[in-house]
């Protein structure tokens, strides 16, 4: 019985995400192989220190490649949903050139904006857990539009302002822990 009602949660739970997923997508777009890797960590492995409040606090190099043809901006999310409090967003940036293809480490792509991360500032705030090892996933979004926010843009309003625009999106984890 215990059984029937777990797999019962858990396929509520997968629609749920299904339908998450879906409401953030434009009509009729279908997700393309949008990709975001970095050459300082591979997906699933440690964020070197120097990306981190224990280094030099920089933004990794990011690379990105596969953006749809028709995306007219893309836009990035970093965020840790291992915070004590709950999701922690460490860097939030929007309108970036579709064809970007490199962000520099410590750069943001020339005409993009940078909203207010959960540090109430704009840039980049690398990883700095209080306690164990965390997870960050750097989400990326190609968007069918140019969005019109201003600069204390929080995650919150930026995915409000996504939803329906949304081309194809990936994202990149790697995890950190304080010695």
């Amino acid at each position: 019985m215990r059984i029937q009602a777990g797999k019962r949660i858990l396929l509520l739970l997968m629609a749920a995400l299904t339908a998450a997923s879906e409401a953030l997508l434009t009509e009729g777009a279908t997700m393309a192989t949008l990709t975001i890797t970095s050459p300082a960590f591979k997906t699933g492995e440690f964020i070197p220190s120097k990306f981190t409040c224990d280094g030099t606090d920089v933004n990794p190099a990011l690379a990105i490649s596969n953006v749809p043809p028709e995306a007219k901006s893309l836009a990035l999310i970093m965020d840790d949903p291992d915070a004590p409090g709950g999701m922690w967003v460490h860097w939030v940036v929007w309108n970036i050139d579709p064809m970007t293809r490199d962000i520099g480490e410590n750069s943001v792509p020339g005409g993009a904006k940078q909203g207010v991360n959960d540090f109430r500032k704009t840039p980049y705030g690398g990883p700095c857990p209080p306690s164990g090892t965390h997870r960050y996933f750097f989400k990326l979004y190609a968007l069918d539009v140019l969005l019109d926010l201003g600069s204390g843009t929080t995650k919150g309003a930026l995915e409000k302002a996504m939803k329906g625009h949304v081309l194809a999106q990936a994202e990149l984890m790697g995890k950190y822990r304080r010695k």
